[in-house]
């Protein structure tokens, strides 16, 4: 017999809630540029950048290679448009993306929008 939604999302929330807590809310970005009403991929890019910021600031990169800072620091540099090729292979890199991924979610992103994938 299969448990029903409605019994296991309880456990799920719960199972985030110690994750969520950590997590500062991603405020909404200017929504005017230069005269101009921002994009929707602008602005998603926007309050990423700021997320993305906000983890070298607190952690100063440790646990984090390279390649995953160079790769995602050239996919926010971009406009958050490059192929999703960042690929997170250290236990703090894996917690990053994450982080990343929850405040993505909580600001209204979708997955997709994500650069996290590891083709090899």
């Amino acid at each position: 017999m299969r448990p029903s939604l409605a019994r296991m999302l309880p456990a799920l929330v719960g199972g985030l809630g110690s994750a969520l807590l950590v997590l500062s809310v991603v405020e909404p970005g200017n929504a005017q540029s230069a005269g101009r009403q921002q994009t929707w991929t602008e602005e998603k890019c926007a309050r990423y950048r700021k997320s993305w910021s906000e983890v070298l600031e607190r952690s100063r990169s440790a646990g984090l290679g390279p390649d995953f800072i160079a790769r995602h620091q050239a996919f926010v540099d971009g406009g958050c448009n490059a192929r999703a090729d960042v690929c997170p292979r250290t236990a703090r890199e894996i917690e990053v993306a994450n982080i990343l991924t929850i405040q993505a979610m909580n600001a209204g992103m979708a997955s997709t929008f994500l650069p996290f994938s590891c083709r090899e």
